[in-house]
C-alpha cells in the first residue's frame, strides 16, 4: 500500500510541476538557483507550488493564465513546498513579513517582496478571482509586454 501511494505522490508532484513549467516559470530547485534568479533588477512572480490539491488546484490555473496580459513580470519562476525543500525556504526568505504559505505568489522588484497573494487569497476562491488579484499587482507594479 505505501509503495502505491508514493508512486501516485510521485505522480501528482511530476504533473504538479510540469503545469507550471509549461506556463512558462522556471523551476528552481536550488538556494543558489533562487539567489541568482531573486536578485535580477526587475519584476519577478514566485509561484510557490504545492500538491494541496484545492489550492494548488486553483493557484497552478491562476499561475498560467494571469501571464496573459498586457503587463506581467520581468522574470516568472516557481519553487516547489514540500518537494524542494531548501530553495523553498530561500525563496520565503525574501517574503519579509509574511508567514510561509503554500501555494502561494510573491511579487518582487529588484530582490525586495513587494506584495504576496497568499493560501487564503487562493484556497475556496475561484481561479478567476485570483488572476483578477495577480493582475491588479501586475498593473500595479509591472511594465508593458
Amino acid at each position: 500500500m505505501n509503495m502505491d501511494f508514493n508512486l501516485f505522490m510521485n505522480d501528482v508532484v511530476r504533473q504538479a510541476r510540469k503545469e507550471i513549467t509549461a506556463a512558462g516559470y522556471t523551476e528552481l530547485t536550488t538556494p543558489e538557483e533562487v539567489d541568482a534568479a531573486l536578485n535580477k533588477q526587475g519584476t519577478t512572480l514566485v509561484m510557490v507550488n504545492s500538491v494541496c490539491g484545492c489550492a494548488g488546484g486553483i493557484a497552478r490555473p491562476a499561475a498560467a493564465h494571469s501571464v496573459h496580459y498586457d503587463k506581467r513580470p520581468d522574470q516568472l519562476v516557481t519553487v516547489f513546498a514540500g518537494q524542494d525543500k531548501e530553495a523553498t525556504e530561500k525563496a520565503r526568505s525574501y517574503f519579509t513579513g509574511y508567514p510561509p504559505s503554500s501555494p502561494s505568489f510573491a511579487l518582487l522588484k529588484d530582490g525586495k517582496i513587494i506584495t504576496m497573494v497568499e493560501r487564503h487569497e487562493i484556497e475556496g476562491h475561484e481561479p478567476m478571482a485570483v488572476i483578477n488579484k495577480l493582475q491588479q499587482a501586475f498593473d500595479q507594479y509591472c511594465d508593458e509586454v
